[in-house]
């Protein structure tokens, strides 16, 4: 018997689903203490506690501790198991939210994951399925990870306060990953959105479009942003609309942005005509930050980068964001794990902000569960 790899500890809430998947992948059990405990209602939210049970269903034999006020949990990831499942996500976040997690456990299960996810789609805080499903998707191909059942489908649009959304995501799984060299990102050569409306008005979702178009059509003619307005059942339970744009560079980077409208009774309410302005600003915004990977998926492709083959890989990124920073810091202590990091700062006007260029040697991560075929 293999002896058990020490355990980490962590104090406080932040960070959770890194630590949490890290764990899962690395082996390594973690323990996480003091989780909100000077706060009137302490301890782990429903959303949390939600995507604890996520991991326990895509695992085996995971052993899961919280004690009474939830302030500590302790975790002993099991095998990722995978296969046919379900999960209602908490209308506290989105799907966006715990789908991002599993963007990077679902390559190393033993079986083909296939899963459907229910609550909110689209909402202010979490990546939105849209940006996911237009800038992650094309990151794990890019990493070998591909083939007919690799997909990422919206059912059902949900917005908030009440959800009703349902997304099917399914990815094969692979025994190794690819190392990639991806330094040039190249020019944006077209922009594509998808301007969606749900129990309002169908007009709504052209005036997004029509105010969106009035900023992008100064820089490029290739533009196509589609409307999308769902009706009956499958437009959720609450009100409201929003907007996501991808633009797709030369050499097959996307970067994206997205804005959704405020959940009803909620806030002001927002204007079709304002959130599509904002939303362009938004897409110019990453396309200045530019890099080859668009601030989202920072953290996604330093972990797939981690777990390559035993061969080097480069990848150019926009300004580091804070997230990613802690990442780093993660991947260090679960992985042993140190990127070379060098700033470029931009020589040409036209390139935008300062980018970084990170370099790794994989630690030739395999997955265990799926025999050579």
């Amino acid at each position: 018997m293999a002896s058990q790899p020490h355990s980490l500890s962590y104090v406080g809430c932040n960070f959770l689903r890194q630590r949490l998947v890290l764990s899962t992948l690395s082996g390594r059990p973690v323990k996480i203490r003091k989780i909100r405990a000077k706060e009137e209602n302490p301890g782990l939210r429903d959303f949390e506690a939600s995507f604890i049970r996520l991991i326990d269903k895509v695992t085996n034999g995971s052993r899961i501790e919280i004690n009474q006020t939830g302030t500590t949990l302790y975790y002993q990831p099991g095998l990722l198991y995978g296969g046919v499942l379900e999960h209602d996500c908490s209308p506290h976040r989105s799907i966006g939210y715990y789908l991002e997690s599993l963007l990077c456990l679902a390559p190393f299960m033993k079986h083909p994951l296939r899963i459907v996810l229910r609550g909110v789609t689209n909402d202010q805080v979490d990546p939105s399925v849209d940006v996911l499903k237009a800038t992650a998707l094309p990151l794990l191909k890019k990493f070998g990870i591909d083939g007919e059942g690799f997909e990422l489908k919206i059912t059902r649009r949900g917005m908030p306060p009440k959800g009703g959304g349902e997304v099917i995501f399914a990815c094969p799984v692979r025994k190794v990953l690819r190392p990639i060299q991806s330094t040039d990102p190249g020019k944006i050569k077209r922009i594509r959105g998808t301007a969606y409306s749900v129990r309002v008005s169908p007009q709504i979702a052209n005036r997004i479009v029509d105010s969106a178009r009035s900023i992008l059509n100064k820089f490029i003619p290739d533009i196509y942003i589609y409307t999308d307005h769902m009706k009956g059942t499958s437009s959720g339970k609450s009100p409201g609309f929003g907007l996501s744009l991808v633009a797709e560079t030369t050499n097959g980077t996307f970067l994206g942005a997205e804005l959704a409208s405020n959940p009803q009774g909620q806030g002001t309410a927002v204007l079709p005509e304002e959130l599509g302005l904002n939303c362009a600003k938004l897409l110019l915004e990453e396309i200045y930050r530019g890099g080859c990977v668009d601030s989202t998926n920072q953290s996604l492709v330093l972990l797939l980068m981690t777990l390559g083959q035993q061969d080097v890989s480069k990848v150019l990124l926009g300004p580091l964001s804070p997230y990613t920073i802690e990442f780093l810091r993660h991947l260090r202590s679960f992985f042993q794990i140190m990127f070379k990091i060098e700033t470029k700062p931009s020589h040409e006007e036209l390139q935008g902000g300062e980018k970084v260029l990170m370099t790794c040697v994989g630690i030739g991560f395999s997955n265990l569960s799926k025999t050579i075929k």
